[in-house]
């Protein structure tokens, strides 16, 4: 390889950095099942489980465990499934149309649900997710479309409205702008790092609603030399990734 190959390749990539934000989320989880939805979030959890979580358990969305390659590993029936969603045994990352300073979600509909402007995915499972088991977010495009002062539709539940339901938690919040999550003394949403290139007057433009911002925010975790090599050859070697978030 070239000097000028050599340096191409060290260069991280935005959704590289979002990648190793959203395996984050899953750090000291422990054995769990982490149900990723979307690809970023998909390639972090399995980074993680190759990395610092070893412990965690994926899914191919049906009946089974799977290693990272998706080898079999394991039978999960989905009376079982069920038994571990309801006791807080898995950790979820969702999208959101909508996402609230308190982690209301939606994915419902835009506008009123009577008659909305737009109709969505649906309520779906986001509830019993929310309510009964830790769930994070992953938003590609971060905006005032999506980052609300008030959710049209509650789908996912938020700290203001989960009445302290036992397995009820939102480790964090990951866009293509940085990371956020809930550790104020209300309950607030925080601006938790920046993603390289990033400035505070960005976030805050590009949010609907006040957001906390400590008085120095620190970077997002980059990548170690392994987990860059883990990512573009192992896990995601034909570049999905570049496809959701760009450089």
């Amino acid at each position: 390889m070239t000097g000028a190959g050599r340096a191409e390749h060290r260069v991280i990539t935005r959704a590289e950095y979002c990648v190793i934000a959203c395996a984050e989320a899953w750090r000291d989880d422990g054995e769990v099942l982490a149900s990723p939805m979307g690809l970023i979030p998909s390639v972090g959890a399995r980074l993680a489980r190759l990395t610092f979580a070893p412990d965690l358990l994926l899914t191919d969305g049906e009946a089974l465990l799977v290693r990272p390659d998706g080898t079999a590993e394991g039978w999960l029936p989905y009376r079982q499934h069920l038994a571990w969603v309801t006791g807080g045994r898995r950790h979820v990352m969702m999208g959101a149309s909508q996402i609230d300073r308190f982690g209301n979600q939606n994915i419902s509909c835009i506008g009123d649900w009577e008659r909305p402007e737009r109709q969505l995915l649906g309520v779906r499972g986001a509830p019993v997710n929310t309510l009964n088991n830790p769930t994070s977010y992953w938003i590609p495009r971060h905006s005032r479309r999506v980052f609300v002062e008030r959710v049209d539709m509650v789908c996912g539940v938020g700290y203001d409205r989960a009445a302290g339901a036992r397995h009820h938690r939102i480790p964090r919040v990951v866009s293509d702008l940085g990371v956020f999550d809930f550790a104020t003394p209300d309950r607030s949403m925080r601006l938790a790092s920046l993603h390289p290139g990033v400035t505070v007057e960005q976030v805050r433009e590009a949010t609907g609603f006040e957001l906390t911002v400590p008085d120095e925010v620190p970077p997002t975790r980059g990548p170690t030399a392994e987990e860059l090599r883990l990512i573009r050859e192992v896990v995601d070697p034909a570049g999905g990734r570049a496809r959701e978030v760009a450089s």
